[in-house]
């Protein structure tokens, strides 16, 4: 029967990659103590040190992403109001039968 796999929460990834990078203890006697591979313990190593440079980002990368992404959503909205208002106004334009039996503009013309 399979084994199915530990899944391992962040905070305990975060804890165990710290101690790799402090140096008191090998990643072998991190691994034992752990109870973790040790290539885990390389791997989540490599991801605190890459993921490092976004801590201390001020924001701009995710603010700009942020607007980009609103804006795009308003110019989808314009599009849509725009594409109903010349049909609303093809519509009101267009002739209709009265009840007399006359036909009738629903708006002038100038």
């Amino acid at each position: 029967m399979a084994r199915k796999r530990k899944a391992h929460a962040a905070a305990f990834k975060a804890q165990v990659a710290l101690a790799a990078l402090k140096g008191d203890k090998t990643v072998n006697e991190l691994a034992s103590q752990h109870a973790v591979h040790p290539t885990l313990i390389h791997a989540w190593k490599k991801q605190l040190l890459a993921g490092a440079e976004d801590l201390f980002s001020n924001g701009s990368k995710v603010a700009a992403e942020d607007h980009e992404a609103v804006q795009a959503q308003l110019y989808e909205q314009i599009g849509r109001l725009k594409m109903e208002l010349d049909w609303l106004k093809k519509k009101s334009c267009q002739p209709r039968l009265m009840p007399s039996g006359h036909w009738s503009r629903s708006a002038t013309r100038s």
